[in-house]
């Protein structure tokens, strides 16, 4: 799954990366963002711009913003014909823009926090869905849940699963809003290469959500 990650860049860096035409999100750098946050989206209806989207998906005929909690990720598996995903499967993907993200690796009745990112740390961009969502009070919403995978041979023994990285020159087909068909989209939702990736260990302090500082992605230093 993929629970917590960070996205510390300066936002001239995600705009080169992602080769974005325009940009009009109030953007906060954050080493630590949670689910119900606000995260910064990549997105193309013609023009490739960033847009901020609540993290949680909420679909249409939801009447509870409160099921956002429970739809943080959606699964590779059945993201093309699980009611709650398969339209915005088709028409509402994006990628969501990190540095890198957490998982809890099992070590006895303990679990030790790592950071996973490239090798080459350059930014990732997450496979995602939006929704726009209109709350009972007539509030539009835009939601969004990163999609999952199995995790490649690095991570298998930290986790079993780990967010779709869309390579980078799959990106402009990811973004495509030409492109729907089931068997392209399907191909791009693979595990990442694992000699292309790398984690290590970091603070128990990742574990609460308002601490929000460069020292959660710094690696623990063994003694």
């Amino acid at each position: 799954m993929c629970g917590r990650f960070d996205c510390h860049a300066e936002l001239i860096t995600i705009i080169k990366e992602f080769k974005i035409d325009r940009s009009a999100v109030d953007y906060h750098p954050s080493y630590n963002i949670a689910p119900t946050r606000q995260i910064v989206t990549v997105k193309d209806d013609g023009t490739r711009h960033l847009a901020q989207c609540r993290w949680g998906f909420i679909p249409s005929w939801a009447d509870d913003l409160k099921i956002g909690y429970k739809m943080i990720n959606a699964r590779s598996e059945t993201v093309a014909v699980k009611p709650t995903f398969r339209d915005a499967f088709k028409n509402h993907r994006c990628l969501v823009v990190a540095n890198g993200f957490f998982e809890w690796r099992a070590v006895g009745k303990s679990k030790i926090p790592v950071y996973i990112r490239l090798k080459s740390h350059q930014l990732i961009g997450f496979a995602g869905l939006y929704n726009a969502w209109k709350s009972p009070a007539g509030e539009d919403i835009c939601t969004c849940a990163i999609i999952t995978t199995s995790a490649n041979d690095l991570l298998r023994p930290v986790h079993d699963r780990m967010p779709c990285i869309i390579p980078k020159d799959k990106e402009d087909s990811w973004l495509d809003p030409k492109i729907n068909e089931k068997d392209v989209l399907m191909s791009l939702l693979k595990p990442y290469p694992s000699d292309q990736m790398e984690y290590y260990e970091v603070s128990p302090i990742i574990n609460k959500p308002g601490h929000d500082a460069p020292e959660v992605i710094q690696p623990v230093k063994e003694s």
